[in-house]
């Protein structure tokens, strides 16, 4: 059931808002349905029938126009025999003998293959024997015949030569009944043989020069592969097309467009019969290149018309059938070697019928978004250049979709459930008249601000309270919707409010705020409710009080206990901050004296209940009074501070490092297991300290004398314990400083 989630959401949005516009008539949900099902039925009828075909076309063929032009195919070279041609040699046909010399030389310059545009089913003279001898000793070389299928019985047959050596294609072609070209005709079959087109001959010997063979599609046995594409065969009502004849193998031609408003439909590089016999063109224009030889003589009368051939105020321009031969080999070869569609793609009839129908939803929601003729026209105009757009963007990639039968549902299912809705909406705007007068009469005589809305969410009756409230006139606001008054913002939270009484039909109650036409701000809190007239219509009455003085109160409030609360904060930060100078050093940041006899005590409870060993270490620097006398105090105190950083640096987290003063720093090392442990640690101590220090420009050698006591080896309490480390000290400095001492009993 999964894959009906969208639509059924898609059904339940339009029908939701269908009862919003007609609420009270019970049939309002099926009505869309109806008007969807019978304008979709009705347009694919008519198009069923073929009445759509030729504005289907007029479409396709524009959406060719917008297509951007592609560059020139030199693959290509035309040789046409022009006006000038036929002055110059004064006579058509040309005559066999200024053929084989055009095609011997044109045959010098090794092109890959060279397409004859030109019946030659009888002779010319003089040159017939010279001609017949070119055509048997070209191998390259492909002519061209009509065959005779259809109403055309007669056909025009191909040159003897080239017919033995099945050099020949047809140059039959698919005119739709506009007289425009718009399919690629690449086979034919009798009882007898297989043709296959001029175009095809000429391109298949060029992709032979590519290692490309003509094969059969891996994923259509009918139909055949070049490259890295399958050409689609075109079917009878593919694309624009209804029950049109698709004998043979046709493709719906996806062509190459040259520049806008020129008649050719790509500028391939085109010379005259004159130029190649006098040598002019060069001879990297032909070599390994498809050149085709046909008429550009307009009073030959041998052209086309494609969709490239007319704009929209242009008239039709001819394409003569050598340029349009050239085209059909270009997309051919294009399509195997540059991974071009060779084809117009389109959808299956299931998806354009669905594609029809969602327009012809979307036609029902545009009648649903509003009343106003000017937002219905924008609705529409912006829906159906959706369409367009969409169209043309997909016709880009190589994608057709309908365009017209989709643009009749749009307008059509629009237009019908528009016209019944101003119809209904009419009726009911008589039967609320009634309602309305009886309530105005009662409305006025309450001094509290009421409205009463529809439920389209717009206000049909105000009292004098709630205009002088909002600060507007009663015939500004009446009919109109709060997004139509206030801000976004406001007009959201009355609609949401509003909308949950309309929906579950309980009464409620909230706090809102709501800004006049003058800018002020009000507080207000609203009860909403649902109530019905005597002719069953329901209204949502909102009775509003205006809590602004009470809302001051309570803002005046939070102010106060905010700014309590702030000086709370104030005075504990301070008290922390008092708490912390008492107990650290003012200069190093250090624990002082009081704090690390606190600590020392809490090492030494915890060592004794434990079992461990605690190490109490006197810091004392040597030769510090000197550097103060010498470099001054400032210097001094910046030693200081240096010798904490370190001190702290090169200890565990769980030691502590304190200033007893001066020059004098204290030790713990808690949880130590041996006292070889204690002797490394005063080794890196005194190693930490040994760097040299920077300050102000000079660098200043500094050790230390160190002096430690053991717990419970030296004592038990930390008076003990410091005076015995202390001792320590003094006896390492007497020992020549420098170096640590353990304390030892005498």
């Amino acid at each position: 059931m999964q894959p009906l989630k969208g639509p059924k959401l898609l059904w339940s949005a339009l029908t939701q808002r269908w009862q919003q516009r007609l609420p009270d008539w019970s049939g309002s949900i099926w009505l869309p349905f109806k008007a969807v099902v019978g304008v979709a039925g009705f347009v694919l009828i008519l198009r069923s029938t073929g009445l759509l075909q030729s504005l289907e076309w007029a479409a396709y063929d524009q959406m060719f126009r917008w297509r951007p032009p592609e560059p020139r195919d030199d693959r290509i070279l035309i040789v046409g025999i022009n006006e000038t041609d036929i002055r110059e040699f004064q006579t058509w046909p040309i005559s066999d003998r200024v053929l084989a010399e055009l095609l011997q030389k044109l045959d010098s310059y090794s092109p890959r293959a060279i397409g004859l545009d030109l019946y030659r089913d009888i002779p010319a003279e003089p040159g017939y024997a010279e001609l017949q001898q070119v055509f048997a000793t070209t191998p390259n070389l492909i002519g061209i015949e009509e065959v005779p299928i259809g109403t055309n019985l007669i056909g025009v047959r191909p040159p003897k030569v080239l017919a033995q050596l099945d050099a020949v294609g047809f140059n039959n072609v698919a005119i739709d009944s506009d007289g425009n070209i718009r399919r690629n005709l690449l086979y034919l079959w009798s009882e007898e043989k297989t043709y296959q087109s001029f175009a095809l001959k000429l391109a298949l010997i060029y992709l032979q020069g590519e290692g490309i063979k003509l094969e059969p599609s891996s994923e259509h046995p009918k139909h055949f592969q070049l490259g890295p594409h399958t050409f689609p065969r075109f079917e009878a009502n593919d694309g624009p097309y209804i029950g049109q004849d698709n004998g043979g193998y046709q493709l719906l031609a996806n062509f190459h467009l040259g520049p806008p408003g020129k008649s050719e439909l790509v500028p391939y590089r085109e010379v005259s019969m004159r130029d190649v016999l006098e040598g002019k063109v060069p001879g990297d224009w032909v070599r390994d290149r498809v050149v085709l030889i046909g008429s550009t003589a307009t009073s030959i009368n041998d052209f086309f018309y494609t969709p490239h051939s007319a704009g929209l105020f242009q008239a039709p321009k001819k394409v003569f059938g050598v340029q349009l031969h050239a085209n059909f080999v270009s997309q051919i070869i294009s399509a195997a070697l540059n991974d071009r569609a060779p084809s117009i793609f389109f959808w299956s009839e299931p998806l354009e019928w669905l594609w029809i129908v969602l327009w012809a939803i979307a036609g029902a929601f545009i009648s649903s978004t509003g009343r106003s003729p000017l937002r219905l026209t924008a609705s529409i105009l912006l829906a159906s250049l959706t369409l367009f757009g969409s169209a043309t963007l997909l016709f880009l990639i190589g994608w057709w979709v309908p365009l017209i039968p989709p643009l009749l549902t749009l307008l059509c299912s629009a237009g019908l459930l528009t016209s019944y809705i101003a119809y209904h909406e009419e009726k009911l705007k008589r039967s609320f008249a009634e309602s309305k007068d009886f309530l105005d009469q009662i409305i006025n005589t309450i001094p509290d601000p009421i409205f009463v809305k529809d439920k389209n969410h717009h206000w049909i009756v105000l009292n004098d309270a709630y205009c002088k409230l909002i600060g507007y006139p009663l015939q500004v606001v009446l009919e109109k919707s709060d997004y139509e008054i206030f801000s976004t913002d406001e007009a959201n939270l009355f609609w949401q409010e509003d909308e949950w009484v309309l929906t579950t039909g309980l009464p409620h109650e909230n706090e809102a705020k709501l800004t006049d036409a003058t800018g002020t701000l009000h507080y207000i809190a609203t009860k909403r409710s649902l109530h019905k007239d005597s002719a069953g219509n329901v209204f949502l009455v909102g009775v509003i009080r205006d809590i602004t003085e009470r809302k001051k109160m309570e803002e005046e409030l939070k102010r106060t206990a905010s700014e309590l609360a702030q000086s709370y904060q104030e005075l504990k930060v301070s008290e922390d901050r008092l708490r912390h100078q008492a107990y650290h050093d003012t200069l190093t940041n250090l624990p002082n004296r009081k704090l690390f006899s606190d600590r020392l005590n809490q090492a030494l409870e915890w060592a004794a209940i434990n079992h461990q060993i605690v190490a109490v270490l006197f810091i004392d620097l040597d030769g510090f009074k000197q550097i103060n006398d010498t470099l001054g105090h400032d210097s001094g105190d910046l030693l200081l501070k240096e010798v904490a950083r370190r001190l702290t640096a090169c200890l565990r987290g769980s030691d502590t490092v304190a200033r007893l003063g001066g020059d004098e720093f204290t030790v713990i090392l808690p949880a130590i297991p041996r006292q070889q442990d204690v002797a490394s640690v005063a080794q890196k101590i005194m190693t930490t300290l040994g760097e040299p220090v920077a300050i102000a420009g000079d660098l200043i050698h500094v050790t230390a004398s160190i002096g430690i006591s053991l717990y419970p080896l030296n004592g038990e309490d930390a008076d003990t314990l410091i005076k015995r480390a202390d001792a320590a000290m003094y006896r390492s400095k007497e020992l020549g400083k420098n170096q640590y001492e353990f304390y030892e009993v005498s």
